[in-house]
């Protein structure tokens, strides 16, 4: 199968660079780039891709907007977005994933960093590794309170769920969970599906964000 990309950036040499990079493996290609948001929701109603790389600084409407707006159009599975930060958009990326989005990349990552995120998008996987994605969300989430409640819906959970998403929400890998609680990898995947069905969650990303959101983690003290 091959993966579809849209990349949206305000910055054409940025477009060329990913297109290019994107273009040159076998199983990826770009249908269509986008200078702005409102450009950018457009086309991924028009083309349908499976990932879109959003920058979130762009003219007419920013990628925030335009994520949230492309992860609540239609009825069908909507478009993976991916986010494009160089670590300094802090509470923008935070609420780009709030939004929707599935998680980030980091515009000066190496390419094959870049390459394996746009097939984790699809995957459903963590984009990069947990433990970045963790230690992001951590530093975005210090600046932002939220209520310290315990869903109703944890009480849906098994004792080996509740297991599994302690480890999903702490930054382990599926191979670090299967290790730690000696189980099949394969059975680790299916308690985290399980995990994040009863909770309403689409992914990895979201897990997190709804365990801070609830009060069920708290960013790691400074050094």
């Amino acid at each position: 199968m091959t993966v579809t990309v849209l990349i949206a950036d305000d910055q054409a040499v940025v477009r060329a660079g990913l297109a290019m990079l994107v273009d040159s493996q076998p199983d990826l290609t770009v249908v269509g780039q986008a200078a702005d948001g409102v450009q950018a929701t457009r086309l991924a109603a028009e083309l349908a891709p499976d990932v879109v790389l959003m920058d979130i600084r762009m003219p007419l409407m920013d990628g925030l907007q335009a994520t949230r707006r492309i992860s609540a159009a239609g009825t069908g599975p909507a478009p993976r977005v991916v986010i494009l930060t160089t670590y300094d958009l802090d509470e923008y990326v935070f609420e780009a994933l709030r939004a929707g989005a599935r998680g980030f990349l980091l515009k000066h990552a190496p390419p094959e960093e870049l390459l394996h995120g746009i097939r984790a998008a699809v995957d459903g996987g963590a984009l990069l590794s947990p433990s970045v994605t963790i230690r992001l969300i951590e530093v975005f989430a210090a600046g932002l309170p939220g209520p310290v409640r315990r869903p109703r819906a944890l009480a849906r959970l098994t004792p080996r769920e509740h297991e599994v998403f302690d480890l999903v929400i702490a930054g382990r890998t599926n191979t670090e969970i299967g290790r730690a609680l000696a189980i099949a990898e394969s059975t680790v995947k299916t308690h985290i599906g399980h995990v994040l069905e009863k909770l309403g969650l689409r992914d990895r990303v979201q897990a997190v964000i709804f365990a801070y959101d609830h009060g069920l983690a708290r960013p790691a003290p400074p050094g």
